[in-house]
């Protein structure tokens, strides 16, 4: 972890395909939210997403805001990564194990203009605890979805 750059792995027993297809979801988004500020997918959102996608959700942290966000990076299966209104990304990549697959979530603010007060707000901390509760949260419904 540095000041603009937090990632986070777990190795998910799953394939790769049925996590990428939870993320891929902006429905899902606020159930395996980990950080507690994702509180509901907003009208309008593609029932999956895309390259060029866009999709909103309403947060909360203090107060209650809306995000859009752009899908900016997707590789079926392999790499999901969007930009909300500011200029960071987040990014999910998953790598096949065998039958399992290695989940990293990446918070990526190192070309944002206001990557220093982020820093300053305790992002990068934050923004770890939450990734790793998310991929706590998308393990357990993944296994939930795959043991029904």
């Amino acid at each position: 972890m540095n000041k603009y750059f937090v990632s986070v792995s777990k190795l998910i027993d799953a394939p790769a395909q049925t996590i990428f297809d939870v993320i891929a979801d902006p429905a899902m988004h606020p159930v395996i939210d980990g950080s507690g500020s994702v509180k509901k997918p907003l009208p309008g959102n593609p029932e999956r997403l895309e390259l060029g996608a866009k999709f909103g959700m309403g947060m909360k942290m203090g107060k209650s805001y809306n995000m859009q966000n752009t899908v900016v990076e997707f590789d079926e299966g392999k790499m999901i990564t969007w930009k909300p209104q500011g200029d960071y990304v987040w990014r999910y990549i998953f790598e096949p194990q065998g039958n399992k697959t290695l989940v990293t979530e990446e918070w990526d603010a190192r070309r944002a203009k206001g990557r220093r007060i982020m820093a300053l707000l305790g992002f990068p901390r934050r923004n770890k605890r939450g990734m790793e509760q998310t991929l706590q949260r998308l393990e357990e419904l993944v296994k939930k979805s795959i043991n029904s």
